[in-house]
């Protein structure tokens, strides 16, 4: 958008004074305090007065058209044109405020990129200035026109995204929710994948901040500095300037690609393809957790510590055993492990065109201890991008793609300046192994694996949960980091903030923990896979499959039909979708419409009794939950007066929006895709079309698949 910067002319306004004997420094500091917001009196004045060499002093910058009106008013008004100056300016404006505010970055007054892809692609974004070349004389007074020159502005090139914003909103939305339920203390991130692309839908951390304000610390962010304050600190003090600045650059920061986290179980999908590739584990092959395994002289505990019993190599993967995975990072080895470490992309960034990407942190010398560990997740470090990129090779059939935001790039007249081909680095493990890994996963959340709170109803989805335990050292006394430093020949840790020191003793291991679930959907055929990393969850169950998995599954519950992934239900889960309606007649009608409202269902009420005389659907009727309105009559008779449309031809959506503006119900019979799919027609209705019935009455609507 255009805004203007303000200046004046100190040189000019002397001048102007000199001349007329007029106080217009006093003049122009009042009006510009008064007109402009955040512009006091005082530093116009002071521009004005102590800066007379000066030709151009800046009063403010982003100045709106409806406020540069009313300074041109000023101006004329009082005959300033030599003396204040409006600058036109173009000035990036955000539509949407904070979405994929961590993505696409911004800009400094200057236009130019400072984060996110408005950094990664300033040289294609930024363009040429264009600007007017105006001879003054010595007293600061324009020269005739002919000394004037005008040079046109050179557009930048348009960067199309891969970001879907519906998809991001979804993603924010969710990480907003398990950062307020579980009180997380140190953000939550997320990403959307297209596993068959490596393009990202969408990208997220829980620290939303206006990009048309980015200086303005968001509500945590600030109780943070607040509290310093209250611990004694003075607002002028370094420690306040540092934390200041920290968490500035902390909230801007995109943690699903700058920092590294301890995968935990969501690492075992790694561990077990290298095994399966291997061939060093069979499907039939069971293992006896008895809830620990001696490594090297060293006693290791399953997350289980009273044992899971004997577990088939599907069950120790569905339900995390930590044994079986030392199991197989024993029979893979040091050696091989490591090569795959390396084929899965965890020993190099994974090239995603955003500024600041982190990398993973391995132990430079593996050792069979560590092996065990790593095995199952703990004790490394890797990116969150990395980790869906590794994952999404296993969904998509073994290939480990490189991510990207950037679709194409284009000029103002839409030629094409760049297109983004899909970039496929190595196969990582074969497609049979993958399938095999999908099923397993999937076969888990379906069933009673750990990550069954992923579960969709619909769609096979293939995911996998972790917890991991921190193991940095936090300060006593604000709980930054507290940094190892030798202090002579003694090792004390120092706070990255306040700079509190002390030895271990002071500075306690962090008891906090990292919660993450990765999925990806249909486990059949894999479109997306989500990954949601939550830091430092403190309140309720902490655990990846209660603070991370569920709103992985919201995610794919809300994208997959967007993205027009057809829904195919079981006949359980058709069966579990449809609420048998119970009897309300003679509750009273408060009553009756809160257990309605808190069964899911919807409801209509007919009449101004205070009690229900009857109902439609009857009592026992089953109907779809999804779409039910039970239609409540105080007082009143049920009249026949609702025309049943023709719905013969129709898909499953069209059918049921078009019952449901009538205020009637469905009942579906035929269909597995249900209400989402588009794949099956009407071929029959219970009630002929043009017969008359009552609001309420259900009509049972019989599907079949098209051409079929």
């Amino acid at each position: 958008i255009t805004t203007y910067r303000l200046f004046i002319s100190p040189s000019s306004i002397e001048m102007a004074e000199k001349e007329d004997g007029k106080n217009y420094s006093e003049l122009i500091a009042k009006g510009l305090s008064s007109l402009v917001e955040d512009v006091e009196y005082d530093y116009v004045y002071k521009q004005a007065t102590e800066y007379t060499q000066y030709l151009d002093r800046t009063i403010a910058r982003k100045v709106a058209e409806s406020k540069a009106d009313e300074i041109r008013k000023f101006i004329s008004q009082y005959e300033l044109e030599n003396m204040i100056y409006l600058e036109a300016q173009s000035t990036r404006y955000y539509p949407a405020g904070d979405l994929a505010a961590h993505v696409l970055g911004f800009t400094s007054n200057d236009g130019d990129g400072l984060y996110g892809l408005e950094l990664q692609y300033d040289s294609y974004l930024h363009g040429v200035d264009g600007y007017y070349i105006k001879a003054r004389d010595s007293y600061g007074k324009e020269m005739p026109f002919e000394y004037a020159s005008y040079i046109d502005a050179i557009d930048g090139y348009n960067l199309t995204t891969t970001l879907d914003s519906t998809v991001q909103s979804f993603l924010e939305e969710e990480l907003a929710a398990t950062v307020e339920k579980y009180q997380v203390t140190n953000r939550a991130c997320g990403i959307v994948m297209d596993v068959n692309t490596g393009a990202i839908l969408a990208m997220a951390t829980s620290s939303p901040f206006d990009l048309n304000s980015p200086w303005e610390l968001d509500e945590v962010s600030q109780m943070r500095l607040d509290k310093l304050v209250e611990d004694g600190y003075d607002e002028q003090s370094d420690e306040y300037n540092d934390l200041s600045r920290e968490l500035l650059t902390t909230m801007w920061s995109n943690k699903a690609i700058t920092e590294s986290y301890i995968p935990g179980s969501t690492f075992k999908i790694i561990t077990s393809s290298m095994a399966l590739e291997e061939r060093v584990v069979s499907l039939t092959e069971a293992v006896n957790c008895p809830g620990h395994k001696n490594v090297l002289g060293h006693t290791i505990h399953c997350h289980q510590t009273k044992g899971h019993g004997v577990l088939s190599f599907a069950e120790g993967l569905q339900q995390s055993c930590n044994v079986w995975f030392m199991t197989l990072g024993e029979r893979v080895g040091v050696e091989r492990y490591q090569e795959y470490v390396e084929i899965f992309g965890y020993n190099d960034k994974t090239g995603i065109d955003l500024p600041g990407e982190g990398n993973s942190i391995f132990a430079s010398e593996m050792t069979g201890l560590d092996l065990a560990i790593y095995a199952f997740g703990q004790n490394f470090t890797v990116t969150p991008v990395q980790q869906i990129t590794a994952v999404a090779s296993v969904a998509n059939g073994g290939q480990l793609l490189t991510p990207y935001l950037v679709e194409k790039i284009t000029d103002n007249a839409g030629n094409v300046i760049y297109a983004h081909e899909i970039e496929q680095k190595r196969e990582t493990i074969s497609e049979e192994t993958c399938k095999v890994i999908s099923q397993i996963l999937e076969e888990g959340v379906s069933g009673n694996g750990g990550a069954k709170n992923a579960y969709v109803a619909g769609y096979r989805v293939a995911a996998k949960t972790g917890t991991s335990e921190k193991k940095e050292r936090e300060c006593p006394k604000c709980g930054s980091t507290g940094v190892p430093t030798k202090v002579g020949e003694q090792l004390q840790y120092v706070c990255s903030i306040c700079k509190y020191t002390g030895g271990a003793e002071d500075f306690p291991v962090s008891e906090k923990y990292i919660c993450s679930t990765v999925a990806y959907a249909p486990a059949d055929d894999p479109q997306i896979a989500v990954l949601i990393m939550v830091d430092e969850p403190t309140k309720g169950s902490l655990y990846g499959s209660t603070v991370a998995a569920p709103y992985v599954g919201n995610v794919l519950e809300n994208s997959l039909p967007y993205l027009g992934v057809e829904a195919l239900y079981s006949a359980k889960e058709l069966e579990e979708m449809r609420i048998k309606v119970s009897s309300y007649k003679n509750w009273s009608i408060e009553k009756a419409t809160r257990v309605i409202s808190e069964a899911g269902l919807r409801y209509k009420i007919i009449g101004s009794g205070e009690y229900v005389t009857s109902q439609l659907p009857a009592a026992g009727t089953y109907i779809e939950e999804v779409s039910g309105t039970i239609v409540l009559y105080a007082g009143a008779s049920p009249e026949e007066n609702v025309t049943v449309p023709d719905l013969s031809g129709m898909v499953a959506t069209t059918a049921n929006q078009a019952l449901i503006n009538l205020g009637l119900n469905i009942r579906i019979e035929g269909a597995d895709s249900y209400l989402s799919g588009t794949g099956y027609k009407v071929v029959a209705q219970s009630v002929a079309p043009g017969e008359k019935v009552a609001a309420g009455t259900v009509i049972t609507v019989t599907f079949a698949k098209s051409g079929s």
